[in-house]
């Protein structure tokens, strides 16, 4: 999934979940890893937002971060 947003606006969407949702950013990556087995960003982000009834640009900075960090955890293997 591309960023449509700068990396910046990425790390302070990322910083301003946990105020906005309640939940700190560790719970919202497993809800994700734990969620229902998507392909496609598009339907993690839709599926967040209905399971959890945040806004579309933090569900998609969920979803890419989720992404990242997998990314991140493969290429240490």
């Amino acid at each position: 999934m591309s960023l449509m947003y700068s990396t910046e606006t990425h790390q302070n969407l990322l910083s301003r979940i946990p105020a906005v949702t309640g939940r700190p950013l560790g719970d919202w990556l497993k809800a994700v890893d734990e969620g229902p087995s998507l392909l496609r960003c598009e339907e993690k982000i839709a599926w967040l937002r209905r399971e959890y009834g945040i806004s579309y640009g933090y569900a998609k900075a969920l979803v890419h971060e989720y992404g990242l960090r997998r990314a991140a955890a493969r290429m240490s293997m």
